[in-house]
């Protein structure tokens, strides 16, 4: 929220013309030098649609960072933004290639998408050694960040209810579009100020048809699949592992496998099948699912599709019921919810 306040007074002072002071034009240079061009949109072949309008663009405070990567705020057009740039290594011909082909990837998947739970691409510019994308501006931050500010198992369940049905009508939407995330994660959520999640980073995803194999794939093993840590072929159920994961994150505000690095983590899921452990108060309803969706076996996860109908039946009936998660129990037929005799049609509860 700070971060928000800062650039909506940016923003207001802007527009009465204040002057910027030296240490808001140093922060303003130091990256944006690569990009400003003299007042033009940087275009180069197929980009006229998604270039960015450089002159318009106001680079403020670094908000996050990842390996290859810096997350600014700033104001683009009069907007609050997010601005993420990439800066290609000078020393490493393969990843400055590598970072090109995936910036201009995610540029063509952001550029299609348009749904409540996705990210909102705003304009891009491609200038190596440096790439930029706009997007908007999400106040609240990540969903990891918010977790970690709370007591562990302290999210309501209704709360938990909202957010994973955020992040799941996002990921139905992006596996209708034939797309796979493929970095799932709650770093990769992000909140607004009415607490509705939208999913985001898509520097890995691909179309379903064009997805190989995970060669590479090194940063998220907590959230990684085992298909995926094994470098085997995969489908869109590798989004469904995570997002079981994320769940649990969800029901616990705790990072997955917490004891161990990356890669003891990795070890863990692939070779002893371990998952983190869901503590004994997890209502059921959850239990189940998250269950379903580690599986090992890819072809026993839900599709996204399900796990929406799930959770829209779980929201239904904590309506009707706030007890409803006290008195749920699974049904054998995994792709049916037995819900509590209170909610049974009367002609089938009467005697």
């Amino acid at each position: 929220m700070k971060n928000f306040q800062f650039f909506k007074q940016i923003s207001n002072n802007a527009r009465s013309e204040r002057r910027l002071s030296l240490g808001e034009y140093k922060r303003a240079v130091s990256w944006s030098k690569y990009l400003v061009s003299s007042g033009a949109e940087i275009k180069g072949e197929g980009e006229e649609e998604w270039s960015a309008d450089m002159s318009e663009l106001f680079i403020g405070n670094k908000f996050a960072s990842g390996r290859h990567s810096r997350i600014y705020g700033g104001i683009y057009k009069q907007r609050d933004v997010a601005i993420k740039i990439v800066c290609q290594p000078e020393e490493d011909e393969d990843l400055a290639a590598l970072l090109e082909k995936q910036f201009t990837s995610e540029v063509a998947l952001l550029f299609r998408l348009e749904h409540p739970n996705i990210i909102t691409f705003v304009a891009a510019c491609k200038k190596p050694p440096v790439f930029c994308i706009i997007m908007e501006y999400m106040s609240g931050g990540s969903l990891r960040k918010f977790l970690h500010q709370q007591e562990p198992y302290s999210v309501p369940l209704n709360l938990v209810l909202k957010l994973a049905l955020d992040i799941a009508h996002g990921m139905q939407y992006l596996h209708s579009q034939g797309i796979l995330h493929r970095d799932l994660k709650s770093e990769n959520l992000l909140l607004g100020e009415d607490m509705c999640v939208k999913v985001a980073d898509f520097g890995i995803s691909c179309l379903e048809s064009q997805c190989k194999s995970a060669k590479g794939f090194t940063s998220t093993y907590r959230w990684m699949a085992p298909e995926m840590i094994k470098e085997k072929h995969h489908t869109k159920k590798v989004d469904v592992y995570s997002f079981g994961i994320v769940l649990w994150e969800l029901l616990t505000a705790l990072t997955p496998f917490d004891d161990m690095t990356p890669e003891q983590a990795a070890f863990a899921v692939c070779q002893k099948d371990a998952r983190p452990p869901l503590p004994p108060e997890c209502p059921a309803a959850f239990r189940h699912l998250i269950s379903r969706c580690w599986s090992s076996n890819p072809n026993r996860r839900p599709y996204f599709d399900e796990i929406v109908s799930i959770l829209e039946g779980y929201s239904e009936s904590l309506e009707q019921d706030p007890e409803f998660f006290l008195s749920f129990r699974p049904s054998p037929n995994r792709s049916v919810l037995r819900l509590p005799r209170c909610l049974l049609p009367k002609c089938i509860t009467d005697p």
